[in-house]
Parts: C-alpha cells; sequence; structure tokens
C-alpha cells in the first residue's frame, strides 16, 4: 500500500474563512456536513452536544473501542462542548455565544428553538449580524414544516428513488446519505453566501433549507421536461433518459467498468477501441437521439465486445485510443488508487482518542493559495469544556457542575466501554 500523506501545512497561510465563528447546535448528517466544509476552510467552528449521549451520529453505524467513525470525518477541525438546550442554563449559554459568533447552524424540527427562546429574533437582537442556518426535512413554511424529516424520506419524496433502479424492480434508496450530504454542500454555499451580503449590510438573515430541496434542484430536466412534453421519467437502471451509451458493463475477469458516449466523438472513440467501427455507420446508432431508442440493443453491441477483455486491458486501450471509460471501485480500490494519492484525496490524521492514525477523505477542492486543511479528526464528547465554558465565557466550575456539565466532558468511549 503508497504512503498516504498527512495533513499538515503552511501555518503562515491564512485560510479563506480564518476569522469567522460557526455555533453548530445540530445533530445527524446534513447541517454537520455544512460546518464540516466550513472547518476544512478555516472558520472556528464549535459544536454543542447534549451531554452523555451526544451527537446522535457518534453511535451511527461502525465504532472502534466504542468510537463511531463517521462522526470522526463529519466533525472534524471542530471543538466540542455539552449543554442541554431544554434548560435554563443551555439556553442562557447560547445566547452567550451567540454574541460574536457569524453563524449559528441548527437543524431541529420546525418551531423547537423557539419553543426553548432562542428563535431568530431572539438571537439577532443579541447579534444582528448573525446568520441562521436553518435545516429541516420540509423548510419552515409549507404544510409539511410541522413534520420530522430525514434524508431517506426526502431522497424519495424529491423524485431521486421513483428513477433509481431496473424498470422490472421495485424503486432503490441510494447506498449512502444522498440527500443530507447534498444538502450540507448547499448550506456551506448558501452560508457563505449570507456571511458575504452581512458583510455589505452589516445583517445577518435567516437561511432556511429543506432536504428535499438541493436534491430536487440536483435532478436534471426532470420538471421541464414534465412541463414542455408532459414527460415522467421512469427507472431505466444505469442507463440516462439524455445520452447513449451509458452503462455498467461486465469485463471477462468478473469485473465492471463505466462506459458513457457522451458526445459523437467519444462514441466513435468507443466503437474503435471495442474493435466495432460498424456501429458508428449503422443508422440505429448514429446519432445520439437514434441511440436513445436504441439503447438496450446497442448495450447487447458493447457487452458483448467488452467481455473479451480484461478489466485492466480493456482499459489500457481506451485509454491508448482516448476512448471513455472507467473502472467501477471499491472503496479499497479508490484507497490504494495511484491517481486519489497523487490528488491527495485521501488524508492520514492523529486521532488521540482513537490512539493512532485515522484515515479519511480530504478537503474537497484545491485552492493555489489559501488550501483548505483539516485540523483534526472529530473531537472527543465536551473536550472543549473547560477551555469554552471557563476559559472563555467564565462560568465557574460550581456553576457547570450545578448544571451537570462534566468539565473535560464524559470519559472516553474506550474507557467507558471497559
Amino acid at each position: 500500500m503508497s504512503e498516504i500523506k498527512a495533513a499538515g501545512g503552511n501555518p503562515d497561510v491564512v485560510k479563506p474563512l480564518a476569522g469567522f465563528k460557526i455555533l453548530d447546535i445540530s445533530n445527524f448528517l446534513a447541517a454537520p456536513m455544512c460546518s464540516m466544509f466550513l472547518a476544512d476552510f478555516g472558520a472556528d467552528v464549535l459544536k454543542v452536544e447534549r451531554p452523555e449521549h451526544g451527537d446522535e451520529v457518534r453511535h451511527w453505524g461502525e465504532n472502534r473501542d466504542g468510537v463511531g467513525l463517521y462522526y470522526k470525518v463529519l466533525n472534524r477541525g471542530k471543538r466540542s462542548i455539552t449543554l442541554d438546550l431544554r434548560t435554563p442554563f443551555g439556553a442562557e449559554t447560547v445566547k452567550r455565544l451567540v454574541r460574536d459568533a457569524d453563524v449559528i447552524v441548527e437543524n431541529y424540527r420546525t418551531g423547537t428553538l423557539e419553543k426553548w427562546g432562542l428563535g431568530y429574533d431572539v438571537l439577532s437582537a443579541i447579534n444582528p449580524r448573525l446568520v441562521m442556518v436553518r435545516v429541516t426535512g420540509w423548510g419552515q413554511t409549507g404544510p409539511h414544516s410541522p413534520r420530522p424529516g430525514f434524508g431517506t424520506l426526502a431522497e424519495a419524496y424529491a423524485g431521486f428513488v421513483a428513477i433509481n433502479g431496473e424498470p422490472d424492480r421495485p424503486p432503490l434508496l441510494p447506498g449512502f446519505g444522498l440527500a443530507d450530504s447534498t444538502t450540507g454542500l448547499m448550506a456551506a454555499f448558501l452560508t457563505v453566501t449570507a456571511l458575504h451580503e452581512a458583510k455589505r449590510s452589516g445583517r445577518g438573515q435567516v437561511i432556511d433549507l429543506a432536504i428535499y430541496e438541493t436534491l430536487l434542484t440536483l435532478l436534471g430536466p426532470q420538471v421541464v421536461n414534465y412541463d414542455q412534453l408532459g414527460l415522467v421519467q421512469q427507472r431505466s437502471g444505469s442507463r440516462l433518459p439524455f445520452t447513449a451509451p451509458r452503462n455498467t458493463y461486465r469485463t471477462k475477469d468478473g469485473h465492471y467498468v463505466a462506459i458513457a458516449g457522451s458526445a459523437q466523438s467519444t462514441f466513435v472513440r468507443i466503437c474503435a477501441a471495442l474493435g466495432l467501427p460498424a456501429l458508428v455507420e449503422d443508422p440505429r446508432f448514429a446519432t445520439n437521439r437514434a441511440r436513445l431508442v436504441n439503447a438496450a440493443v446497442l448495450d447487447e453491441h458493447l457487452q458483448a465486445a467488452i467481455e473479451r477483455f480484461d478489466r485492466d486491458d480493456l482499459l489500457s486501450t481506451f485509454i491508448e485510443i482516448g476512448a471513455t471509460a472507467a473502472p467501477v471501485n471499491t472503496v479499497a480500490d479508490i484507497v490504494d488508487d495511484p491517481h486519489v494519492q497523487a490528488r491527495e484525496n485521501i488524508v492520514s490524521l492523529d486521532d488521540p482518542e482513537l490512539g493512532g492514525r485515522l484515515r479519511m477523505q480530504n478537503v474537497v477542492g484545491k485552492f493555489s493559495r489559501t488550501p483548505g486543511e483539516i485540523a483534526a479528526p472529530g473531537p472527543r464528547l465536551g473536550e472543549h469544556n473547560r477551555a469554552v465554558l471557563v476559559g472563555q465565557l467564565g462560568y465557574t466550575e460550581a456553576e457547570l457542575a450545578e448544571a451537570g456539565i462534566a468539565l473535560d466532558g464524559p470519559a472516553p468511549a474506550a474507557e467507558a466501554v471497559q
């Protein structure tokens, strides 16, 4: 296995979002991913978690020695304190923290913060420049707004699930948190947009983002096609309704490759690589629109040709001719891939809680002067209670004890499970 570079940049480089303070009181996936992207580019993100239990993501999926692994990714570069926002102490502490915060990120059900006395009217009176990012299943308005909502529901509601899968099989949910992840990315973009406007106007505002909305926008031409032509896109496996060929194909040695001929020139090169020049002149496949009508027959020709090759030989031939194909990688393939390593898409970090190194996806995008960087994996629960609650806000140890807040957070998970 090739060496994967560790994080560690030039300390003299000022990150693009350095100086911005983000108060993250959210849980789960979408909203924490928003603040993760901001932390990657230098924002100071303070995460508020429930005492003892913490963010639900600490208990999702795989763990090692009781430490939730996905939490380490979603909350990288952040600090953690513990507060019960339902209590007067918790609500008062949030009010103190927003005095010099630029952004507060939350994802509680609509009306919950108002019930706790932490609505935007209250917080903006304390800090008029405050941007509040509100991520909910259905948004702050509309008939569904009071309902609980998660990414799975959004994937179905936005129209993704209806088009995902084979025509003769039930619709398929995605194999990862697609709606949540795209929402986190959109929320980060909207946050930076609102911060830019606040710099100009001196006033903050509320960002109201429903989890289904980003995915609805990303689903391509469905709405305009329905509006203008009455078309309702159906499930078609790996094919697309606007370009052909586009599918996965099995090679002689049992691997799969993905092939796409989005332009006529790429289709010509695909046929050349596979020794099928006659397909280019065949009226059924001569243009993209003709290929769409005859996509099933075209796939039969391509599959018959591809299964004569082992995967690596096929890819070498495609590269030599300039045709378009890629291996269908597993995560094991990705981690060992020389291109991924050259681009430093995977990073290795020290993690004291796990007692060793931890690899995860690196910051997305490369800046030529002020690159982002992962400061550290997600922190221990309440790791920064002392520094923030005592050192910054001036609470006494007695006040924290009365509020049920452990000064240095609960015992590390590895110790707690012994």
